[in-house]
This record gives structure tokens, C-alpha cells and sequence, in this order.
């Protein structure tokens, strides 16, 4: 069956679909990059905002569109949380199988008798205190440089604004055995590079009665043979312990970007959105980092237009995100989302006004992200190129996450998984550009 995949939201998404896709082709499920050609559409859905909804909906709309005979099969994160809303697109037929996320193996059972028997079927199943992490694995992400390992699921923090909790269930952590087996195949099928990624990753191992930590995972993956690059996912910021950054300090293939979840540089926002912790002690865990690993980018998310925020804590937000002086930032205005505290909450903020506080938000860290860039220039990096650009560029990633490219008119030779030092000559937009060093 021809098989199309498309994948909404974030990286344990995007790990998810992966292992689909490995899967099904194990089982004859052929992959096809044109929805015109597709018998089955795989649709790995996000539901974190209301505009993940949305987009998630109008791509299923234009495969029918453009393909009507293309079944689709709808899963994760929307239809687990808002049953209500996936059984109303399954009835209109705007999609022909539904499934949750708590296990893999559902989509696969579902894309199998749908193969054989061409019925509809909607099934989700409820996620339950205690349940085991579903490790489903292959370990083999063929055309890729780096490759996702997940290795947590699920969130307890119950942040005001966030429905996640809801779509993913009780958070639940892989063992490690585990996950040096799946690295251990990654490396020898010839990845370079991991990212290590779960729902809320600073949260592993607190469902098993060992004190294992995150730490503990990450040392783990850091010691597979082969392996030069081992990458975090996002991590909560109050989970980080100070003997966490001096056990990693210590490990020469875990690469200096961090991705600390900031949300407000207010406090009074912070508490009204149930993190747990304050604008200093975020603070201070970045220079804790900028000083463990000299020349790190640490990355964040942040919101705007939170319910009863006033000009003067979004201006505080403002002040604190110029302070910190983020590589990279994504910004984005608060969504409403049906069944969390903060959706029936009074002092919604307006539309137009949380777009131009994202406007403005977004201004600030593009500021910051060039002065990043710009720090860089004259510094010799290790970069892992992943692929060429047309016949203009090679391209990839320095060790803290910045995109280097290199003219490839000086080397007409594939660079793609290798590794070498550049030395970073200029800046562009969003990148910079460099020359291999002798």
C-alpha cells in the first residue's frame, strides 16, 4: 500500500512517525512522497495550540482535495486529547481511521486491517496511572544524519495553560538497557549524532524507585561506541541540579545546546501558569551553563498574551529576554485550549494585541540571535554536514547548534556525515558561513 506520512508538532513526533515508517515498510507499506499517488495517508497530528488544530485539519482537507480516494488515518496528541473533536471529523469523513497515541502498535494494527478489509474504525485507548513506557523501537533512521531517541513520555507539571498532560498521560521513562540497545543500531547504522527527546525529558526516571536521573540516560548514550553527538531535547529548568552540570560538563560528546523552556520572564505570569520557578533562579542556571560550557547556546520557548497579563509584565518579559540573550527563541501568542485552569480564566488578552506582543517579542530575539551569530565569527567549530544545498552550499550543525555553511564551489565532494572543523568567516541570515580548516 502506498504510504504517505506527515508529521505535525514536535520532536518525539517526529521520532514516532519515524519508527511508523520503519515499521509499516517492514510490513510492505511502500513510501510515497506525492499525495496524488497515496492509497494511505498517515497523519502524526500536534493539539499543544489551537493553530496546531487548525493545520493539522486543513492538510487532512486538501489530501481529500487532491486525492479523495486516499484514506487517512488521524493520530497522537489531537485526537487522544479532544475525542470529541476527532470523532466529529471521522463522522463528517474527513478522515477514515482515528487513533490515540498510547501505544504505536495501535497505528500499526490500524493500517494493517485497514489494508485488508478497506473498514473504517475509530479507537482510542485511555491512558492509565502506572502504565509502561511504550518502547517501540527500531533504530534505524536510514536517511538521516541524526536520529531521535525517545526515552520519556508523558507530563504530571499540569501547567495552567497546557492540554498536553491530557494528550499524553502519566509521565513514564524508558530503561536504560533500553536505550543503549537502540543507540548501539543507530551507530552502527552509521548515525553520528542523537537527540534525546521525551514530553518532559528533565522528568525521567522519576517513575522508577532507583534515583535514576536524566543524567543517568545521558551518560548512558554518551558512551556508545561511534556515537560523537549526543543532543537534549527541551528541558524544564528547575530540574536541573547543579551536580546534573557538572557530571555532563564532563562529557566530551554531549553537545552545549540547551533548550530551557522559559515561557514569561515574569514572575507573576510564571506563578499564574503553574511553573516552578522564578525569573532569578532561570537566571541563574543559565550563566551555571554559559560557565560549565563556554560558547553554549541555550534556546527557548515563550509565550505571550497570557490571561491577566498587563503591559507592564509583558514589558518585564520583555526586559528579562533581552537580559538572557537567547540564541534562538520561538515565540508564540497563548491559545485557549478547552479543559486546562487558564482557558475559562477572566482578562483574555485580544488577538491583535497579543500579535503585535509577539511582534515585538520576536524582535528583541532576533536581535539577540544575530549578536549570537556574530560572536561566532572567528571561532573554529566542529560542524556535522548533513547535506548539500542545491550546487550552491554544504551545510550542517556546529556542536551548540549553529547552522554553518560552506561555499560548495570549494569542495565539490559530498560532505554528508562528516565531520570538520570550519572556521566562521561571516554571518547571513540565520547562519554563518565559514571555510574548512587545513
Amino acid at each position: 500500500m502506498r504510504t504517505y506520512y506527515a508529521t505535525f508538532g514536535c520532536k518525539v513526533n517526529q521520532c514516532e512517525t519515524e519508527n511508523i515508517r520503519q515499521r509499516l515498510s517492514q510490513l510492505n507499506f511502500v513510501e510515497t512522497d506525492k499525495i496524488e499517488e497515496a492509497e494511505l495517508c498517515i497523519v502524526n497530528s500536534c493539539t499543544v495550540t489551537a493553530q496546531s488544530d487548525l493545520k493539522c485539519r486543513q492538510f487532512m482537507h486538501k489530501v481529500k482535495k487532491v486525492n479523495p480516494c486516499c484514506a487517512i488515518l488521524l493520530r497522537g496528541c489531537m485526537p487522544q486529547a479532544l475525542q470529541d473533536v476527532a470523532k466529529s471529523l471521522f463522522d463528517k469523513r474527513q478522515c477514515d481511521i482515528v487513533v490515540g497515541n498510547k501505544s504505536l502498535e495501535e497505528t500499526i494494527a490500524s493500517a494493517v486491517s485497514y489494508r485488508k478489509n478497506r473498514e473504517r474504525a475509530f479507537t482510542i485507548s485511555k491512558h492509565e496511572m502506572g502504565e509502561n513506557f511504550d518502547s517501540f523501537q527500531n533504530g534505524e533512521f536510514t536517511q538521516k544524519t541524526r536520529a531521535y531517541v525517545k526515552i520519556q513520555d508523558g507530563c504530571d507539571q499540569y501547567c495552567s495553560y497546557c492540554i498536553i498532560p491530557f494528550a499524553r498521560g502519566h509521565m513514564r521513562s524508558r530503561k536504560l538497557i533500553e536505550i543503549r540497545s537502540e543507540i548501539e543500531r543507530l551507530s552502527q547504522s552509521g548515525h553520528k549524532e542523537i537527540i534525546l527527546v521525551g514530553i518532559n525529558l528533565c522528568c525521567y526516571g522519576k517513575d522508577f524507585d532507583d534515583g535514576t536521573r536524566l543524567i543517568d540516560a545521558i551518560e548512558t548514550a554518551c558512551s556508545v561506541t561511534g556515537i560523537e553527538r549526543v543532543r537534549l531535547g527541551s528541558i524544564e529548568p528547575e530540574m536541573l541540579l547543579d551536580s546534573d552540570i557538572d557530571r555532563m560538563a564532563k562529557l566530551e560528546n554531549l553537545c552545549p545546546q540547551f533548550h530551557l523552556s522559559l515561557q514569561s520572564g515574569c514572575d507573576k505570569t510564571l506563578k499564574a501558569m503553574n511553573r516552578k520557578y522564578s525569573v532569578s533562579e532561570y537566571a541563574e542556571l543559565c550563566q551555571k551553563l554559559r560557565t560549565a560550557f563556554p560558547d553554549c547556546s541555550i534556546t527557548t520557548d515563550i509565550m505571550v498574551g497570557f490571561p491577566g497579563e498587563t503591559e507592564e509584565d509583558f514589558d518585564e518579559s520583555l526586559r528579562f529576554v533581552e537580559r538572557i540573550g537567547f540564541a534562538q527563541a520561538h515565540i508564540f501568542p497563548y491559545s485557549q485550549r478547552i479543559g486546562t485552569a487558564a482557558a475559562g480564566r477572566a482578562m483574555q488578552i485580544e488577538k491583535a494585541e497579543k500579535k503585535r506582543r509577539a511582534e515585538k517579542m520576536l524582535s528583541v530575539c532576533n536581535e539577540s540571535s544575530k549578536d549570537f551569530l556574530t560572536k561566532m565569527v572567528g571561532k573554529t567549530v566542529k560542524v556535522l554536514f548533513e547535506k548539500e544545498n542545491c550546487t550552491t552550499f554544504h551545510q550542517g550543525y556546529s556542536e551548540n547548534y549553529t547552522l554553518v555553511k560552506i561555499h560548495r564551489e570549494n569542495v565539490q565532494k559530498s560532505l554528508r556525515r562528516k565531520s570538520f572543523y570550519v572556521i566562521i568567516e561571516e554571518v547571513a541570515d540565520g547562519y554563518c558561513i565559514g571555510r574548512i580548516t587545513d
